[in-house]
């Protein structure tokens, strides 16, 4: 399956006029885990939010519901700041991804590119520190990530890697760098001791709310995750992100987690993401202003009414 958004967007699309937004919902709430042990490893314990997986959320890039991290950048969506690499494997998989770039994807090719025509490491990558550690990041153009086509592109706004993982049919996170794909999934791992002696590795996996970007995640000017805005999914996050969750934990533990998430479905979750809940009863307020609107009404009455002869 070919995941047609991620966490930097669509591909493809066209600035589009922004909503009022509807407040974001307290970072406290009620929630409901649940834990199993990977049936591939014994030793692996995973603890899943199922709030969070069972939510409506989606990527709302390049739609009026995406007001952007930055006052003014509304159509950088989450992109303005780059994309800090985790590890070496990390930075050769974007390396190889670039490779396969054409101008048709990537809108700045030319401000990576050298006077000899090639597109070079060093001009789309820069240097920086993260947490007090030198790290490279994508570099920034004009205020943003330097992957990240803007207003007037040809092909639309948009991640350029994604834009060409969809073009060739490929999966985005084989693409992305590791942080653009697993957002807004926050997996965290540590080794437990068991009060028998047995060392477990203990898989956390749930929302990347604001306090997942540290001190600074409570100064952005706009989140997703809490926004009903992008409450408005299809399908639920475990079933949308099943690519990246089996990436994160394999394919036997997503298989376990499925159906863990299928059956809390279908019982009926208790802790429901509040986000979810806001634009549930939202959409059913609209559904039913809709069908009680005059015009809604007289279609409806000349249906009823029996055919002239």
């Amino acid at each position: 399956m070919t995941t047609g958004a991620s966490a930097s967007g669509p591909t493809g699309l066209r600035p589009a006029a922004k909503i009022d937004p509807t407040p974001e919902v307290d970072l406290d709430f009620p929630r409901e885990w649940i834990e199993f042990v990977d049936p591939a490893n014994d030793e692996h314990l995973i603890a899943a939010d199922l709030t969070w997986l069972l939510s409506r959320w989606t990527c709302v890039f390049g739609t009026p519901a995406c007001q952007g991290i930055i006052d003014g950048r509304e159509n950088d969506g989450c992109c303005s700041h780059g994309a800090f690499l985790s590890d070496e494997e990390d930075g050769k998989k974007l390396h190889r991804a670039v490779k396969m770039l054409t101008p048709e994807d990537w809108q700045l090719m030319g401000e990576a590119t050298d006077d000899q025509g090639r597109v070079r490491k060093k001009l789309y990558l820069e240097e920086d520190d993260l947490d007090d550690e030198p790290a490279l990041r994508t570099r920034r153009f004009d205020g943003a990530c330097i992957f990240l086509n803007r207003p007037g592109f040809s092909e639309g706004i948009g991640c350029a890697l994604h834009t060409m993982a969809l073009r060739k049919g490929l999966e985005p996170l084989t693409v992305k760098p590791e942080v653009c794909w697993q957002l807004p999934i926050r997996r965290t791992q540590e080794w437990v001791d068991r009060p028998d002696g047995v060392e477990i590795l203990r898989t956390s996996i749930g929302e990347y709310d604001r306090r997942g970007w540290g001190p600074g995640g409570l100064d952005l000017n706009w989140y997703c995750t809490g926004s009903p805005d992008a409450h408005v999914g299809t399908r639920p996050v475990w079933e949308a992100y099943a690519p990246e969750l089996i990436e994160l934990i394999g394919k036997p533990a997503y298989d376990e987690l499925a159906h863990h998430c299928r059956r809390r479905q279908g019982l009926g979750i208790v802790a429901v993401h509040p986000a979810t809940a806001i634009a549930q009863e939202k959409a059913a307020d609209a559904r039913a202003a809709a069908e009680n609107s005059p015009a809604t009404s007289a279609k409806s009455a000349k249906k009823a009414r029996p055919a002239e002869r």
